[in-house]
This record gives structure tokens, C-alpha cells and sequence, in this order.
């Protein structure tokens, strides 16, 4: 169905919130189309020139909408063009003119002049498209492009003869444009006007013969007139010089030719060659061309024609959007005193190529959404329009993949871009959603457009402790009030969701409160001791750590950790040879080779462990390249030979390193004496190493006293055991024993037993916070080197007894001696033979005790 209205010519005012029309002098200024078809488009028509808030159409009755819900529903235009041509009145839903509207600007001389509009309104979101013609006045006058016209007619001319004149221009398009001419009134001359193309050319006719001799020259005024109303006129002088002779004007084989091209053909093709031709001899038939001044502004610009050859060619860049036809008028004149001319058309039609890429325009709705958002939110909307015809100018959009997104259409060259998944924050923050828009022409063009989506945070999940478990080491006579170590738990929401706040759970140690041991700081999870520990008193305690989010609701996360009590390095070594702690005195004979041992510094450590790593350093020499000492042994040799300039008396100052924290050492200077007697070192070195023999003795005697300790020790423990469970073993003739009772018996080589005995004794800490932790460590003269641990059992009645016996890499064979083990469990009883090693050890395993033992064999 088609509804038209007409309003009467009226004067555009405002009244009351409409717009009315008043009657001026412009008739019929606004002519209302409104067309309701199956697509719902709107087509409006207005002349040009009118003035801002002139009335367009009524929107809301057009389409249907309540006056009332346009502001609440935001009605508005959208993707216009960078001029705002027009607005909408909010209150009553008029369409009127924002700002004036110039046709010859927009449209040029087309025939038909359409601005497009995009209206939008929200709730749910609805778009319309709406055309607006734009209807010519007759505003412009007809003009000529200087005013004057010469020619040069020759006086042998015959009547009949036609001259072409210039053609007036008029910006306005149809019955505006220029319909007619008019010449002065004279006796030989009358105007024929012919239609060529959409151009009026004027012709002048001669129908009486010119005489020279009487007239040389006649002015006549050329008006031309256009078809508007009122009808508007411009005129022209037309100069006419009588010439003689030449009386044959060129001739083209055609009036018009037509011509293709594609709007990407590189400049200077050649278009086409035209050649005309003139019967008279001489410079009267020398033909010159040229574009007549009568052809359009465009056509100078996208191209040139070679005057003597009448090659035409490509001079401009030619663009089918914005002009697909040419038309070349060419003036063919000859070179003659009384110069003739003659006219033809070149018709030159422009081919679309794919040279435009699609315009995206991609309108985000919201660039933040919820990782709880339902699928099918609105994330944006996409236009889309193409520059370029047929297929060149069909597009297609798609998204980036592997996002949680889609591209719905919504109707022509528009798309939805919505959710499609569920959306998690903690796994992507954020997307970059790249839209790509292609043409389908050969090749395809395509424009893209990125936006970027953030994810917003609901509390859905935890705390939690960057380790399961968290192990602190704490040095005793430690200052209260100093941290000890740190717990860190992370939560991957965002902002206060991830907030997290650190507390200690209520827990005992040794019947008191955690909270009177350590401290935690809610912030940052540092903890803190309450009081100074002590190590003989508590080796290790453990707490639990909560931390807790502040989102709603709350969630949270807990950790064990287990805070272990260090020993402190307080005992510094101490330097057992040479005798003397600050000075003593070698020989050393000058023909020494290199590598030659001077002496050796022997230094022991009360402490043990790491604390006990005894390292030697010469920090001090006479002569700093001529002696250096063993980092482990402490060794003192000459590093070269000594030579006769080398200072007879050498004094190196030693120090002796422990590897605890803080390292302590202890320091001795020896004086070396370089002296030419051998003999004389000979007897030194024996009072040297007579030095080393009785501290060696002595240390000897102390490992045998060890020893025997120890032995005497497991004679105890052995006897404990056996005093504790009564029962006793019977054998069967395998050497093998059964116990009802939960006790074990070792029989052991007596001719084994801790051979050359160095041992020392020292209690650790078990990694799993069981104390009392038995050490055995040998160092003797083999470096061999051997762990045992061994686990109490929960209750007194279940006792058992591990074996952990070392096996030396060089001992082959089984010894004649069985070890017998015997166990109270209600599990089958398990004998096992093994193979014969030195220094058999045979440990057993009491309740609340755990024994490491560490021998050398």
C-alpha cells in the first residue's frame, strides 16, 4: 500500500512542540511518500534549501510508536553521515531538517538524490531504515564559462551552415536545468538547439550568405534559459569574425562512440584515436584537437586528449562510485585562416572492480559482562555496507574463534553479537573479539574490527595455599616478636573476592594455646613467635592456618603447618696442631719440589652437623703465591720451587671456618723458616709429625671409649628388651626363631663387632617431627658412610625392630653367623638371613623413640 499526502506550500514554524506550515512563496515544498511495504521502509521527500526545523514526516505515526516511550526507549538516529542533515523531535516524534540541505553538493545532477537513515530505539533494540529524497529547486542560474563566444566564420560559408556554441551550465538537475537559448534577433543568423545526451548544445545557422567587405564583425547575446520556476537566465557575447576561403570544416567517421573501461585502469591507457578528416589542402586541412569547452569539469580531469594525434587518455584516477559514465566531447578543428571545427562524443562506461573493502561499524552495548551471564546477552551490534556493486558490494561477517561468542543476523548488512557459553573470569579475564566483514568479489576484501569484552567477578571460589602443607625452621633463643615465615594462599576471583584475610585456628601445644607460640599477621600471613623456644624443651609443633575471602558469601581454605626448632652454632673451632694457638715455627728446606708438605693445621669442633664442617683458608702471607693450604685437610704445601729472592722467613696466618650460621672460625700464624740444610728439616719434620702422632693417639683412645660406651649402650637396651618381653624364642634346626611376645634378639660376630670404633653421638629432629632421634656417625679411616632410621611404635605392647644393616660394596659371601629376629606381631614371622658386613648394628625399636644411626664401617 502507497500513502501519500501533499502539504500545501506554507512556511515551516514551530507552535506548541509541532511543526506547522505556513504559506511562502516556494509551492508545494514538501511532498510526504511513506511506503509500507514488506520491507518497513519509509520513504520521505523534501526539496532542498530548506531552512533548520523544517518539517520531514511523522515518525511515530509512521511507524506505529507511542509519542511517550521515544525518550525512554532512547529513539534516535544513527549511522549518519559526518553532516547531521536531520533530527527527531523527542516530544511529538516530528522528523525535521537540522541543518540546510544543498542537492547540486550531494547528489550533483542525478536525476534522483536519496539521503539513508538508521533510526535505532532501545528496549528491546529495533532499527528501521528510512530514505529521504531530496527534491531540486530551481536555485541556480544557467551560466556560460567566460561570458564570450568567438568565432571565426569564413565569408564563402553557404546558408545552412551550423556553428556549435558554447553550452551554458546550470548545477540544477532536470526541467531546472538549462531547456532552451535565445539569440539576438539579426538577419543572418538563428539558433538551433539540439538534444545531445542530457546536454542542450546551441548551434548557430547562417541562412544568409555574410559579405566580409560590408560586415567583418557582428555581436549578437546568447541567453540561455532554464525550465524552473520563476526561470532563471544567463547570458553570452557572441563575437562573429567574417574569415575567407577556407569553406570545408572537418569530418568524424562517428558522432558518437562508446567506449569500456575498468575503474582501475592505470593512467595514460589509451581510451581510443579518433581521426577526422578535412577535403582542403594545406594548413586548412591540419586538424588540431581538443575537449570542447561545453563537456563536463570532471571529464578535463580524468582525461587528455593529444592535440595532433587525437589519442585519448586515462589522466585521473576513475572511480565507478562516484561517476560510471563519461561523456567526451571532442573538437576537431582545422588549421585553415577561416578555421572550421566539427564535434563528436566519446561515451566511456565505467566497469566496478573490488576496490573498496567493506565498512564495519561495530557498536559495543557493553564492553563488561558477568561470568554468570545467561547465553544470548548482548555484547554489541555490527553494520556492515560496501562502497561496490553486485557482488563486489555482498558481504558476510564472522567472529575470532575459541571465544564464547556468536554473530547472529539481525536483518539486512546487520548482525547481533551475543554470549554463547559460559563465561568463567578466573580461567579469561578478558576477550579481544575480532569481527571480519568480506566482500564477495574477486579477490575478496575484508575489513576487521576488534573490541575488547571484560569479564566481571562473582565469588566462586576459594582460597587456596600455594603449598599443602607449609614446614618453618626456627633457630631457638630466638627474640619474641620476630617473624618466623610466611603462608601464602591465593584466590583467583578479583577485588574483594580475592581479598584475603589470614587467622590461626584454635588449637593446643603442650596444653596451652597456639596463640601463646606464634602469632599471624591477617594481611600477608606472616607469622610471628610469642615467646623465645627452647630446643631441649620443644623441637616442634604444628598449627592451622585458615584464610578466608570477604566475598558474599565467604568461602575459605585451610593449611597445616609445622614449625621445627633449629640448633644454634655456638661453638667455634678449635685448632688442635701446632700446639700453639698464636705462633709456631717450621722448616722447610729450599730445594723443596712444588706440591712439597710443609705442615698440616688439625682443627676439631664441638658442634655438629653442618656447624661442624671444619674449612681451612690462608687469609695471610708473606709471599701469597709461594704455599697454599687444602680447603678439607688442611694440608700447607709449596705451590713452586723456591728461589733465591723468595725472603727466608715466611709467616702465614690460617683461619679455620666452621659451616654454620653465623660461621665461626678460629686463627693460628706459622712462621716457615726456608732454610739450605736438609738435615736440619729432617729432624724438624720429625718433631712435626711426632707433633701429629700423639694428638692422633689421643683421639684414637677417645673413639675406643666411644665405642665401648655404645657397646655397653645396646648390651642395656638389649637386656631392656628381653626383661620386657620374658617370653623366649625357640628355634627350629634352620637357625631360624618364632616369638609369641613382641621382642627381638640379635646374635652378633663378637670378632665383627666395631672394629678401630670412632664414633659421635648426636640427636636430631626426625623430618616427620618425631623426637628423640639416635645419630651414629663414623670418622674413621674409611669414608664409607652409613643411615639408619628406625619409627617407634604407637604402643608399648606393639613394639618392633627394623634392621637397617649397611652392606659394604666390597663384601661378598654369607657369613656362618645368622641374626635372629624374632616379632610379637599376629602377622607371620618373617627370618632373615644376611649377608656377613663389618660392624653388624643391631637397633631396636622402643615406644616413643626413634633412633638414626650413622656408622663407619
Amino acid at each position: 500500500m502507497r500513502a501519500e499526502r501533499h502539504i500545501s506550500a506554507e512556511e515551516m514554524t514551530h507552535r506548541d512542540g509541532f511543526f506547522l506550515c505556513r504559506k511562502t512563496a516556494i509551492p508545494s515544498i514538501l511532498l510526504l511518500c511513506v511506503w509500507n511495504q514488506v520491507s518497513g521502509q519509509i520513504r520521505y521527500s523534501i526539496p532542498e534549501e530548506l531552512e533548520h526545523g523544517a518539517f520531514v514526516g511523522n515518525i511515530t505515526k509512521d511507524l506505529g510508536f507511542n509519542s511517550a516511550d521515544l525518550a525512554t526507549r532512547r529513539f534516535r538516529i544513527a549511522l549518519q553521515a559526518p553532516l547531521q542533515y536531520f533530527d527527531i523531535n523527542l516530544q511529538n516524534g516530528m522528523l525535521f531538517v537540522n541543518k540546510r540541505i544543498d542537492r547540486e553538493v550531494l547528489c550533483g545532477q542525478s536525476l534522483t538524490c536519496l539521503l539513508p537513515l538508521e533510526l535505532e530505539i532501545d528496549g528491546p533494540v529495533e532499527q528501521y531504515d528510512v530514505e529521504i529524497e531530496i527534491i531540486d529547486i530551481n536555485d541556480n542560474f544557467p551560466s556560460f564559462s567566460t561570458g564570450k563566444i568567438n568565432l571565426e566564420i569564413a565569408e564563402s560559408v553557404t546558408p545552412g551552415t551550423r556553428f556549435n556554441l558554447e553550452a551554458a551550465q546550470d548545477p540544477d538537475a532536470g526541467s531546472n536545468s538549462v531547456q532552451m537559448y535565445q539569440l539576438t534577433s539579426n538577419e543572418h543568423f538563428f539558433l538551433d538547439v539540439q538534444t545531445l545526451g542530457k546536454w542542450k548544445i546551441p548551434k548557430l545557422v547562417l541562412q544568409k550568405s555574410l559579405d566580409r567587405e560590408k560586415e567583418s564583425t557582428q555581436r549578437y547575446l546568447l541567453t540561455a534559459i532554464d525550465g524552473g520556476v520563476p526561470e532563471r537566465s544567463g547570458t553570452a557575447e557572441v563575437t562573429i569574425i567574417i574569415l575567407d576561403v577556407n569553406d570545408n570544416a572537418p569530418v568524424f567517421q562517428q558522432s558518437l562512440y562508446a567506449i569500456s573501461l575498468t575503474e582501475d585502469t592505470p593512467l595514460g591507457t589509451l581510451v581510443i584515436k579518433l581521426n577526422a578528416t578535412d577535403l582542403d589542402d594545406g594548413s586548412n586541412s591540419d586538424i588540431v584537437y581538443s575537449l570542447s569547452v561545453y563537456g563536463e569539469e570532471q571529464i578535463a580531469k580524468a582525461f587528455n586528449i593529444d592535440p595532433k594525434t587525437g589519442e585519448i587518455t586515462v589522466k585521473g584516477i576513475l572511480d565507478f562510485e562516484e561517476k560510471s559514465i563519461y561523456e567526451i566531447h571532442v573538437e576537431a578543428k582545422d588549421m585553415g585562416t577561416q578555421s572550421l571545427s566539427t564535434h563528436c562524443i566519446v561515451q566511456v562506461d565505467i566497469k566496478d572492480v573490488n576496490d573498496n573493502a567493506p565498512d564495519l561499524i561495530l557498536k559495543p552495548i557493553s564492553s563488561t559482562v558477568s561470568e554468570n551471564a545467561p547465553t544470548g546477552t548482548l555484547i554489541a551490534t555490527v553494520s556492515v555496507t560496501d562502497r561496490d556493486s553486485v557482488e563486489n558490494g555482498r558481504t558476510s561477517c564472522d567472529i575470532s574463534p575459541n571465544v564464547p561468542f556468536e554473530l547472529k543476523p539481525s536483518f539486512r548488512n546487520t548482525y547481533r553479537l551475543t554470549t554463547n557459553g559460559n563465561l568463567d573470569r578466573e580461567h579469561a579475564q578478558e576477550f579481544a573479539i575480532t569481527v571480519t566483514c568480506e566482500d564477495e568479489g574477486r579477490p575478496p576484501l575484508s575489513t576487521s574490527k576488534t573490541m575488547t569484552v571484560h569479564i566481571s567477578d562473582v565469588n566462586d571460589n576459594a582460597p587456596s595455599f600455594t603449598q599443602t602443607t607449609y614446614t618453618l625452621y626456627v633457630t631457638e633463643n630466638n627474640p619474641a616478636g620476630h617473624s618466623i615465615g610466611s603462608v601464602s594462599a591465593f584466590d583467583p576471583d578479583s577485588e574483594q573476592n580475592a581479598q584475603i584475610a589470614y587467622r590461626l585456628l584454635d588449637t593446643k601445644v603442650q596444653g596451652h594455646p597456639v596463640s601463646s607460640y606464634v602469632s599471624i599477621n591477617s594481611e600477608n600471613g606472616v607469622i610471628y613467635s610469642q615467646r623465645s623456644f627452647d630446643y631441649e624443651q620443644l623441637k616442634s609443633f604444628e598449627i592451622l592456618v585458615q584464610a578466608q575471602d570477604a566475598g558474599l558469601p565467604f568461602l575459605s581454605g585451610n593449611v597445616t603447618v609445622y614449625v621445627i626448632i633449629l640448633d644454634q652454632n655456638d661453638n667455634a673451632p678449635v685448632i688442635t696442631t701446632p700446639k700453639s694457638m698464636n705462633y709456631s715455627k717450621a722448616t722447610v728446606p729450599r730445594s723443596a719440589d712444588p706440591g712439597f708438605l710443609v705442615t698440616k693445621v688439625i682443627a676439631s669442633d664441638a658442634d655438629s652437623g653442618q656447624n661442624a664442617r671444619i674449612f681451612y683458608q690462608l687469609v695471610q702471607a708473606t709471599d701469597s703465591g709461594l704455599f697454599a693450604i687444602a680447603r678439607n685437610s688442611g694440608e700447607i704445601r709449596s705451590v713452586r720451587r723456591f728461589k733465591d729472592g723468595d725472603a727466608t722467613t715466611q709467616i702465614l696466618v690460617i683461619r679455620v671456618k666452621d659451616n654454620g650460621y653465623p660461621s665461626l672460625s678460629a686463627s693460628t700464624t706459622i712462621t716457615l723458616i726456608i732454610s739450605e740444610q736438609n738435615e736440619e728439616f729432617q729432624s724438624e719434620v720429625d718433631d712435626f709429625h711426632q707433633d701429629l702422632q700423639q694428638p692422633s693417639d689421643l683421639a684414637f683412645y677417645i673413639i675406643i671409649s666411644l665405642g665401648i660406651t655404645s657397646f655397653l649402650l645396646l648390651v642395656v637396651i638389649i637386656a631392656l628388651v628381653i626383661a620386657i618381653c620374658p617370653n623366649t624364642a625357640q628355634a627350629d634346626r634352620s637357625g631360624n626363631c618364632f616369638l609369641t611376645n613382641c621382642c627381638y634378639a640379635t646374635e652378633l660376630d663378637s670378632k665383627s663387632r666395631m672394629k678401630n670404633p670412632r664414633a659421635n653421638l648426636q640427636v636430631v629432629p626426625d623430618s616427620k617431627l618425631i623426637t628423640n632421634v639416635l645419630e651414629i656417625r663414623g670418622n674413621g679411616s674409611l669414608s664409607d658412610t652409613y643411615r639408619y632410621k628406625i619409627r617407634s611404635a604407637p604402643d608399648a605392647a606393639k613394639m618392633e625392630l627394623m634392621y637397617f644393616v649397611p652392606v659394604s660394596p666390597t663384601t661378598s659371601g654369607v657369613s656362618g653367623k645368622n641374626i635372629r629376629t624374632c616379632a610379637s606381631s599376629e602377622s607371620a614371622n618373617i627370618v632373615n638371613r644376611w649377608p656377613h658386613v663389618s660392624n653388624e648394628v643391631s637397633i631396636l625399636r622402643f615406644s616413643k623413640t626413634n633412633f638414626k644411626m650413622k656408622t663407619a664401617a
